[in-house]
């Protein structure tokens, strides 16, 4: 068929280091070596690393505090609600993250440490449960690995798997600030 006429013709332009002739760097293959913080922690918890979930990560990572999916959405931008959910879930199913109830009615993420086999298995220790602490002042939910969740004896047969247990107050950020 042809150019139509009505449709100016441009050179193609030369190739750069972003161009696919030259790969993602110049002189580097179209593979990057897997190396970056975020991809480590991925992988120590058999977690495939694709942009979306690095992202929502990373969102969690710079958080600090434990997110609800509607702030992870927030932080990403133009990322699709649906792919943070299945990102978070994953990160769920694989121990990467825990779930928060902290009573605002959505249940927020918070990531997990290295070291924390909290729940894979259930004949996993209560005692690496941890408290939850939310602040009034800059609502966000905070956890505190270091203080463990008391759990109260129990009548005879019943098996605890879980624990959940938030306090609420100022933490120490908005403390400090109201005192200056």
């Amino acid at each position: 068929y042809g150019v139509l006429p009505f449709f100016p013709q441009r050179a193609p332009a030369p190739p750069t280091a972003c161009s696919p002739r030259w790969g993602i760097f110049r002189n580097s293959s179209p593979r990057l070596p897997m190396s970056t913080h975020e991809e480590e922690k991925l992988l120590h918890r058999g977690i495939r690393p694709t942009a979306a979930r690095l992202l929502v990560l990373r969102a969690l990572l710079d958080a600090g505090c434990a997110l609800s999916l509607a702030d992870c959405e927030a932080r990403l931008g133009t990322m699709e609600r649906s792919t943070v959910f299945r990102a978070l879930s994953t990160f769920a199913e694989h121990h990467l993250v825990h779930h928060v109830e902290d009573g605002t009615g959505q249940v927020k993420y918070a990531l997990c440490a290295d070291d924390c086999h909290c729940g894979e298995t259930p004949a996993d220790d209560p005692a690496d449960l941890h408290l939850h602490f939310v602040c009034e002042r800059c609502h966000r939910t905070l956890c505190l690995p270091d203080v463990p969740i008391p759990i109260p004896p129990l009548p005879a047969g019943f098996v605890v798997h879980t624990a959940g247990y938030v306090v609420r107050g100022i933490c120490a950020d908005c403390a400090t600030r109201s005192r200056t």
